[in-house]
């Protein structure tokens, strides 16, 4: 079985072994264990996306028995190389709406997987962010361009939601590090009452120098990963990432053992986290609603 994704700088290779973690776990509970029963070989596209093809037909030529994909890209570029090898997905909007199964129950083909819901919680991010920050009437929203499949669907949310909160929006773009930098001059300017960050991974990479823009400019924040409340980011609202590798894990399993991916439903993931980091809070003046404290699963102190 082999993962197919792609790599984004050092930062992130202690999230990737949480990741594959999740993953051995899932193997584990279906009776598989690395280098006993079974051979995970890792492949990463080194933060070059036009390797993906290359990767999965390479992965294709070596006949492994199972293709396992995060995001997009990587999906359908082991879905163009292989219509006979399982391939098992982890992306963040339906996969039905873009074209990797022909439904959520009844996948089709060699091709199913799990939806982490990216899009579909950006709105709910939105909502704790107006939660947690009451007074807020414009919101800046920070997302990467360079990430069509992520950044579209989650703006779409968004932009349909903060009316119904009363709330105006104001979209920043960065795919670089100096992109990032100006927006943050942008904000600086024109002082918006919040952020949210959307989800990319290249913003994720770079959450330690976001999160401390958002000290320095002293501005609430909203983020759809842990990784950020954990290293001073105020709140994070997403899906258990771990957990979705791990049900990865068990479908691989199911797989080995002689299913196919069109008898396996795609998986909606089911596990939430909210994270509060109430220093952060109390750095920039705010008090965390009882109600959001009783909600967390982390409050990070």
């Amino acid at each position: 079985m082999v993962p197919l994704r792609r790599k984004y700088g050092r930062r992130r290779s202690m999230k990737r072994r949480e990741f594959m973690r999740g993953l051995r776990q899932g193997l584990k509970e279906s009776g598989y264990i690395e280098n006993e029963n079974v051979t995970i070989a890792y492949r990463w596209a080194e933060n070059q996306p036009d390797r993906l093809p290359e990767l999965a037909t390479d992965l294709v030529r070596k006949r492994v028995a199972v293709i396992a994909t995060a995001g997009p890209p990587a999906t359908f570029a082991a879905k163009a190389a292989t219509s006979t090898i399982p391939i098992l997905f982890l992306v963040g909007d339906d996969p039905a709406r873009l074209g990797l199964v022909a439904s959520l129950a009844r996948p089709g083909g060699n091709i199913t997987g799990i939806n982490i819901f990216n899009a579909e919680l950006a709105a709910k991010r939105l909502e704790l962010l107006r939660e947690l920050v009451p007074r807020a009437t414009r919101v800046a929203v920070l997302v990467n361009p360079a990430d069509v499949w992520l950044t579209e669907p989650q703006l779409g949310a968004v932009k349909a939601a903060a009316p119904q909160m009363g709330l105006q929006i104001q979209v920043l773009n960065a795919d670089s590090r100096a992109e990032i930098d100006a927006a943050f001059e942008t904000i600086g300017r024109e002082r918006p009452d919040a952020l949210f960050v959307g989800t990319s991974p290249f913003l994720n990479g770079r959450r330690v120098q976001l999160t401390q823009l958002e000290a320095f400019q002293r501005l609430p924040a909203i983020y759809a990963v842990r990784d950020y409340a954990e290293v001073g980011g105020l709140m994070s609202y997403g899906s258990d990432i771990v957990d979705g590798y791990r049900q990865i894990g068990l479908y691989a399993g199911r797989i080995l053992k002689g299913a196919t991916p069109s008898d396996l439903p795609v998986v909606q993931s089911s596990k939430f986290e909210l994270v509060v980091n109430t220093s952060t809070a109390k750095m920039l003046g705010l008090t965390v609603p009882d109600k959001l404290l009783v909600a967390a699963d982390q409050v990070i102190e």
